[in-house]
């Protein structure tokens, strides 16, 4: 079983004030979580309940896991990615009484897994996963608990996509709201948060520029959006790749290149794929990709980059700069791959993730859908759900008023309008 954090590092206090700093500047700047967490402590709406996460820990993440536990909760927490996790953020965490942290960075398989199973050891009755591996856990080694869990919520794109297919097979069998699919998460979040933190982390892992270079985008969905937009607003030549006629087309229509995979690899310079699929980038694109080529993952797991093969072809591995893995080919061309195909907005050694606003929006949707779990969880039967249209209204309504920002209301007879059938042309 492991250990909190701050049981397994060094100098926890030196940590601890480093991770306190990250957690309380992002703070400042998440202002629809702050105004969630005063009203959660003062109605403790999560009084009673404990909450297991799986998430990327780091300074954000951080902020919403505190909003929770003054919410009333006991909160158990560890990473969702080996190298996302910040171990100052995780030691800040693990200093508050309500609060345990087993996330580590840069962790093994058995003990990333170990750190589930000792978050899973609280009992939670709430989870709340980035990429469903906690509540895939819960549904393959600890089936008691499923009785006493509410509910949950799954963040990413990849998650809900694997829990989808879990309530096809019947296989889910509590109810899971997926905060992906939500507008304010994923219009949001996916589309500018993803975009921009990929975009710079790949810049300051190589110290290359992004102007002028010709970017491969893997997948045109809300991620690879953002990813294609941004850096054609930085002035690269950008060329989408993907397998659905219509976000191809969409693509197409939005003014890009849009080719094969094996296509734009002869024309490449810096790959980001987005897709949460795997193979996206395989053989016959390493083939094809010119001298120096960076290669990068905005989507999920380390599985859309063919690693494995890409370790046969080359003669040689080695470490290129910090965070980049050289791959030496027979024919003296050097393939170059960041954070080892996780992803680069966050397993990167400079990564810091999403911008801090972005996450405020999407971290706000997780703590209201946790409270609707806890407020009204018997009326969601188990399967995959939407989250309630009024909670994403309230999280916008918040963020508006943050930002000093006003908007128009119906009239009586504009609803009236909109709501009836009867009015003709």
């Amino acid at each position: 079983m492991s250990q909190p954090i701050t049981e397994r590092v060094e100098d926890p206090d030196g940590k601890r004030a480093s991770g306190r700093r990250k957690i309380d500047w992002a703070r400042e700047h998440m202002p629809i979580v702050a105004a969630l967490r005063e009203e959660f402590e003062a109605e403790q709406p999560l009084a009673g309940e404990t909450i297991g996460m799986a998430m990327h820990v780091e300074a954000t993440t951080a902020v919403l896991t505190e909003a929770l536990a003054a919410g009333g909760a006991e909160v158990a927490i560890t990473g969702c990615n080996p190298l996302s996790t910040h171990d100052d953020v995780s030691v800040a965490l693990d200093a508050n009484d309500l609060i345990t942290s087993y996330a580590e960075r840069g962790v093994e398989d058995e003990a990333y897994y170990g750190a589930i199973d000792a978050v899973l050891s609280h009992e939670p009755t709430i989870t709340i996963d980035d990429g469903a591996d906690l509540v895939f856990r819960v549904h393959e080694e600890y089936p008691e608990l499923i009785d006493s869990i509410v509910g949950g919520c799954e963040e990413t794109t990849t998650g809900v996509h694997r829990l989808r297919s879990m309530d096809d097979d019947g296989a889910l069998e509590y109810p899971m709201f997926a905060v992906n699919d939500t507008p304010m998460k994923r219009l949001f979040d996916n589309v500018h948060g993803t975009g921009e933190a990929s975009l710079v982390s790949i810049e300051l892992t190589t110290n290359l520029s992004i102007a002028g270079k010709t970017v491969v985008v893997g997948g045109f969905g809300q991620c690879g959006k953002g990813v294609a937009m941004k850096a054609r607003g930085m002035n690269a030549d950008v060329i989408v790749t993907e397998v659905e006629p219509r976000q191809a087309l969409a693509a197409h229509m939005e003014g890009f290149r849009v080719m094969p995979m094996v296509e734009a690899a002869s024309e490449g310079d810096i790959f980001v794929t987005t897709t949460g699929n795997r193979d996206v980038i395989t053989r016959d694109a390493f083939e094809n990709m010119q001298d120096g080529a960076v290669l990068s993952n905005a989507g999920h797991f380390d599985v859309e980059i063919d690693l494995e093969t890409l370790e046969d072809m080359a003669e040689n591995t080695f470490e290129a700069r910090d965070g980049v893995r050289g791959y030496e080919l027979p024919d003296g061309r050097q393939l170059n791959v960041l954070a080892e195909g996780r992803l680069v907005n966050l397993a990167s050694p400079v990564a810091e993730g999403h911008p801090v606003e972005v996450m405020d929006q999407s971290f706000a949707i997780q703590a209201v859908s946790a409270r609707e779990m806890v407020e009204n969880g018997e009326e969601y039967g188990a399967g995959v759900h939407n989250v309630p249209d009024e909670l994403d209204k309230e999280v916008a309504e918040i963020k508006l008023d943050a930002e000093g920002v006003e908007i128009d209301e119906l009239s009586p007879e504009q609803r009236e309008y909109m709501d009836s059938w009867q009015h003709g042309t």
